[in-house]
Parts: structure tokens; sequence; C-alpha cells
């Protein structure tokens, strides 16, 4: 999708046109929660008497991608770590993990979380860790998930850094830490930056799939305003509308953070 552009100060560096822009539309998208069911309201009916009920759910599906989303890019770092690590039992359980979670669906996962975890649990120490709330066990479930998919994102970056930077890291008298730090992600944040970005806008319309458990996200909302309306148009507009809106917004958002990275100036 093409970024919008705008025309900020021509004194201004890249990097500081790259801020503004993060910035602008970070404010945008929290803006547009805001003021949601303000702007819903003046849709025709069934819309409008549910404005309120469709701002809720559009907020509830981007606290589920904006917490699964961190989570996920931690676990997602860890993983691959783990997967080229030295140490062979800590590299074949991120390889198993990996795995699992990519050869299985999503919903599977989340039905897993939610209504397995619980019975596996039951009668030991974790009984009650595992009593958790729908959108706790949605979290949970997208985090694992996107988790895997970006650990390979970081894994292809690592990878792809010259082993010649780790000898000169080594002749300088770095050590394995501050080698990763200030040498290796770096270069490699830019390699896996752009899979990333694809996760992160997946994992938005992924959890439509939380419907599953209750969770009172933009889809769920939609089916129950539906199931009193039996007006099946206007809402599946509605809702496709919102997920396109916040899809825009976000994909600004992390095209400006590619362009923030771009150094070389190959971004137009």
């Amino acid at each position: 999708m093409a970024t919008l552009r705008i025309g900020w100060p021509q004194r201004w560096t890249r990097k500081q046109r790259s801020q503004a822009s993060i910035v602008m539309d970070s404010l945008i998208l929290v803006a547009a929660l805001w003021v949601a069911a303000r702007i819903i309201a003046f849709a025709p009916e069934p819309i409008g008497s549910n404005a309120q009920f469709f701002a809720d759910g559009t907020l509830m599906t981007v606290q589920l991608t904006v917490v699964s989303g961190v989570l996920g890019l931690v676990l997602g770092l860890l993983a691959a770590l783990g997967k080229i690590s030295r140490i062979l039992p800590l590299r074949w359980l991120c390889s198993f993990y990996i795995w699992i979670i990519r050869g299985t669906p999503l919903l599977v996962q989340i039905f897993f979380v939610y209504f397995a975890l619980p019975v596996i649990a039951k009668g030991t120490w974790l009984e009650e860790a595992m009593r958790v709330t729908e959108f706790t066990a949605a979290v949970l479930a997208l985090s694992l998930n996107v988790g895997a998919y970006n650990a390979e994102s970081f894994r292809a970056g690592l990878l792809a850094v010259p082993k010649g930077q780790f000898e000169a890291a080594r002749s300088l008298g770095l050590g394995r830490w501050h080698t990763l730090v200030d040498i290796t992600f770096p270069q490699a944040f830019k390699v896996a930056l752009p899979p990333l970005v694809s996760n992160v806008v997946a994992l938005l319309k992924d959890t439509s799939l939380a419907y599953n458990i209750s969770v009172l996200e933009l889809v769920n909302v939609g089916q129950r305003v539906q199931s009193r309306t039996f007006d099946p148009v206007p809402i599946l507009i509605t809702t496709a509308l919102l997920y396109l809106i916040m899809t825009t917004l976000l994909t600004q958002i992390t095209n400006g953070i590619e362009r923030y990275y771009d150094i070389e100036g190959r971004i137009p």
C-alpha cells in the first residue's frame, strides 16, 4: 500500500520526518478510537444506534493487537536466539515450539489455551494460574502464535549479518552481549523489519478469532448486532470498513518505522 505523504519541512532529516510520521499516525489512531462512537453514530440504522457497541469492539481489537504484538516480539526474539544457540536442548526446545505453532491452526491454539490448559493443570500447582479470562487466553494464544512467526523473521535477520561483523567485534574486545546489542541486533532488525510488519498487520486481523471464546471484539460485536437486527449487509460492511481503517493506520505507522531505520535511503 502506498504511504501517505506529508509535506514536512525540507530542512528536517529523514529520521526527523519518519519520527513525525510515526507520532502523527499514532495520534490519528488514538483520536479515531476516541471519537469512533460519535462518528459511527451518524451512520444509518442499525449501525447508528449501536455506535458505542462498535466503538468498544474496535477498542478491544486494538488492545488485543497491541498487547499480543508486544509480547510476540519479545517471545519471537527469545525464540530466535534460542534456535541459533549453541546449547542443544535450548535449540531443540525453541525449534519444537516454532514447529508446533506454525504447523497448527490459530483457532485450535486459542481453543487449547482456553479449554484444554485448565483441564491439564487441574490438580496441580498451576490450576489457579490456568483459570484465565477470555481476554487473557486470547492474548496468550495470539502471542504464542505471532511469536513463532516473528522468531523466523528475527532468525533470518540474525543469520543475514556477515560473519566479518562478529570477527570485527571480537577483535575490538567486545563481549557477546555487547556484540549482540550494539553490532548484530541493529543490522538484523533492519532485515527482519518488513516481515515483522506483515506479522503485526496479520495479527490485527487474526484477533477476530477471539470471537470464538466470547471476547467482545469487533467481529463478536457485529455478530451480536446482526442476531438482533437480522440485517447482515450494513453490519458486515461496517465491520470490514473499521478493520480497513485500523490496518491502514497501523500500516502507516509501521511504514514510518521502516523509513526511520532506512539509513541508506532505499525506501522512497
